[in-house]
């Protein structure tokens, strides 16, 4: 359990003894976006996979082999959501990746890549405890500059079943992040500054 969160979540790293929560919450959601077993931001991203099967053994390399970031959250002991973080050579694969680099004046310690909250969770603050332990985290592993690639809300047109795979700009505000630059018409990078613990 990570200060400040909500007391009905716990959070836990993902690994090899976590993996069983994760890949049930995974399965339970069609693979994800299709079955990308959140493989999307790690190097060999998911267009080079040839199917949910291969990413799914993937992603379980990167957790038996250390390579891999990532916070769950459980409720009543089943994992609902998790926030996927990690340096720059770790998660290298961003969206917008072109206008990204146009103006980065230098890499971030840290990145979050892709947030997740089971269906049945969302609006419960999954999310939000999922970041702060990631933040957490960052803080014991030595802290540093972590950015994030939401997707921006506020004057947008409803979305309809939308999902913002990155989170949403409140949900970082909420952790004292900051705009740096808009890299799409609706996603920006955001930045802050986790001390060390």
């Amino acid at each position: 359990m990570v200060d400040g969160q909500d007391p009905a979540y716990a959070t836990r790293l993902l690994d090899v003894g976590t993996w069983e929560g994760f890949a049930g919450l995974v399965e339970r959601h069609n693979g994800v976006w299709g079955g990308c077993w959140c493989l999307g931001f790690h190097p060999e991203g998911v267009r080079n996979s040839t199917g949910p099967a291969e990413n799914r053994a993937a992603k379980r390399a990167h957790v038996e082999r250390g390579t891999c970031h990532q916070v769950l959250v459980f409720a009543e002991g089943e994992c609902v959501g998790w926030c996927q973080f990690g340096p720059p050579a770790e998660l290298p694969n961003i969206k917008n990746r072109a206008a990204y680099a146009k103006e980065l004046d230098r890499l971030p310690d840290w990145r979050i890549g892709c947030v997740f909250t089971a269906t049945a969770h969302r609006g419960r603050g999954v999310a939000r405890a999922a970041v702060g332990a990631a933040l957490a985290a960052i803080g014991k592993a030595g802290g540093g500059t972590v950015e994030a690639y939401p997707e921006q809300s506020e004057g947008r047109p409803p979305q309809r079943g939308a999902y913002f795979h990155t989170g949403p700009e409140e949900l970082y505000a909420g952790f004292g992040f900051v705009r740096d630059r808009r890299i799409a018409k609706w996603r920006w990078v955001m930045r802050c500054t986790v001390p060390s613990a």
